[in-house]
């Protein structure tokens, strides 16, 4: 954000100037109110507005202050339009883009606002010239910005798959690896297989042996459920892959992802060896419940054992909790000689004391970190929420609670100690206080976008306050737009709205930008809901597949009966 609105945002809040801005931005307003011809009060009502979550309101004020800035500046018009757009305001969003495409008219991000508003009133054609234009321009950010485009522009998601099958027959795709990967990416994710399937043919005869085709078409196999096929064509790459360290990683990924992660395993075993690489190995290893070939790279490490390089004794102490040879790890986080990893290894040593059965020296350890002036805080407040966790696992929620609140005595606002003890609140089911420790954030950091993603998500989720908890993910919304995680969010309190249609568009989209177990089962509630079991059951099996002891799965089940 640039930096005036930020100090547009600390008058706001600290100087008290609200109270001159009680008359709120409406179609009644006097056609001559000065606040209206005033940049900065008209910036500061749509600041005010926004942070209430009146997306109609600030975006008609940002509107104001950007007529009476002048020809000079596009930012307030290109702030405009953005809130217009997500608040869903055509109208507005035509103006504020009028005054954009005059003070920039060659910019990327004018030229995709522009597309997206052409797609959002059902001009088809004209949305799809600007799209193209997107495609050709020399920069390669224009192909991104038009995929951005397709991706979340639309109202909904068929309309995204047809401009991409359009863009496709028209020849538009920029005859380069990246676009066409990222164009076939998007296609999978909209679920357009027969698309996906068209894009990949194309890419493998216009890049022949390329082994980043392998991998998206392994991953559109998979996604179609055909995990045999996706293996095989992760085969046919695997011997290129593993001498490049960038595909050798995400071939893993995609291995992982097929359930598989003991082959993950043996193809970043393959390749040149690095720390990352081998904590990665003993991670996979460990997934895999492959004992015998976690011992082997344990004792491959050990044989380096008297390398006193911090990074490795921590990764040997890693490996040797993956063993459950507590006592061992617990010998090399001790024998970490300093430095970040020291600290790092003092934190997990007390998981070890825990597992050990040796609690009252793990705790007795982590209060020591807790208090020791000689560490950085970073690492003092990460020793507070490490008991926190532990606390949780013990089911000792008393003390659970307790570590919190001794954190927070030293730091009385600091978000992460208030953000873990909201969660805690939420598990207990004690909604008023995860509210209250969640606005104390937001009392501190108005746009601390997981606080407002999380107190919209639990208003929607687990009270009727829907209206305050739409004004919330809004807030969230202007922030990230691209945000699965708050789409998802906007999804759910419209379907809690009862706006189930409209609340199916965004959750969808939230699906396409991220397979998430969480997103999967409120698609599959909304779709039961509406009779379309059949459907949902997909969803359901989705989520099952990502995250079985998902609670949001759990809840959606017992929610339906399905």
């Amino acid at each position: 954000m640039p930096a005036f609105q930020n100090s547009v945002r600390r008058i706001v809040l600290g100087a008290g100037l609200l109270a001159c801005l009680v008359p709120l931005h409406s179609a009644a307003a006097p056609a001559r109110d000065p606040l209206r011809e005033d940049v900065l009060g008209a910036t500061l009502a749509g600041e005010y507005a926004l942070q209430a979550g009146r997306l109609d309101e600030a975006a008609g004020w940002y509107l104001d202050a950007a007529r009476a800035a002048g020809d000079g500046d596009a930012g307030l018009a290109e702030r405009a339009t953005r809130i217009a757009l997500l608040g869903q305001d055509d109208r507005a969003a035509e103006q504020a883009l009028a005054l954009w495409q005059a003070r920039a008219p060659e910019s990327l991000a004018m030229r995709a606002a522009e597309a997206t508003l052409a797609l959002r009133t059902g001009r088809t054609r004209v949305a799809q010239r600007q799209l193209r234009a997107l495609m050709a321009d020399p920069d390669p950010a224009g192909w991104r910005h038009a995929l951005a485009v397709i991706a979340t522009g639309p109202r909904e998601q068929a309309a995204s798959a047809q401009m991409m099958r359009r863009l496709f027959d028209d020849g538009a795709v920029p005859d380069t690896l990246p676009a066409w990967l990222a164009f076939g990416d998007l296609a999978q994710r909209l679920d357009e297989e027969e698309l996906t399937r068209r894009v990949i043919a194309r890419i493998v005869e216009r890049f022949p042996g390329e082994p980043r085709v392998a991998l998206l078409r392994a991953s559109q196999l998979r996604e179609a459920g055909d995990l045999d096929g996706a293996r095989a064509a992760l085969g046919e790459a695997a011997d290129t892959a593993a001498r490049v360290p960038e595909l050798r990683l995400a071939m893993a990924a995609e291995y992982d992802a097929l359930g598989d992660p003991a082959a993950a395993e043996q193809l970043l075993a393959r390749g040149p060896q690095d720390r990352r690489i081998q904590a990665l190995r003993a991670s996979l290893l460990a997934k895999a419940e492959d004992k015998t070939s976690l011992a082997r790279l344990y004792d491959e490490l050990r044989r380096d054992a008297t390398n006193p390089e911090p990074g490795h004794r921590l990764l040997l102490g890693q490996v040797a909790e993956f063993l459950d040879r507590h006592a061992e790890a617990l010998e090399w986080y001790e024998s970490v000689p300093g430095g970040e990893a020291r600290l790092q290894a003092r934190l997990q040593a007390t998981h070890v004391l825990h597992d050990l059965g040796r609690r009252d020296e793990a705790y007795a350890a982590l209060h020591r970190l807790q208090v020791d002036g000689s560490i950085n805080e970073d690492a003092r407040r990460a020793a507070y929420l490490v008991e926190g966790e532990l606390r949780a696992r013990d089911q000792d929620f008393e003390a659970e609670g307790e570590a919190y609140a001794r954190g927070l005595g030293d730091w009385p606002d600091e978000p992460s100690l208030l953000y873990a003890r909201a969660l805690m609140w939420e598990r207990r089911d004690d909604i008023p206080r995860a509210e209250a420790d969640l606005r104390k954030i937001l009392v501190a950091d108005p746009d601390n976008v997981a606080a407002l993603n999380a107190l919209g998500y639990t208003l929607a989720d687990r009270t009727d306050r829907y209206a305050e908890a739409l004004e919330l993910i809004d807030r969230a919304r202007v922030a990230e737009p691209g945000n699965a995680a708050i789409i998802d969010s906007y999804g759910w309190v419209l379907y809690r709205l009862g706006r189930s249609e409209e609340a199916l568009v965004e959750l969808r989209r939230a699906y396409t930008l991220q397979k998430d177990a969480e997103i999967a089962a409120h698609i599959a509630e909304v779709l039961w809901v509406l009779g379309r079991r059949d459907e949902a059951q997909r969803y359901f099996d989705d989520a099952r597949r990502l995250d079985p002891d998902n609670r949001s799965l759990r809840r959606a089940l017992e929610n339906t009966g399905a």
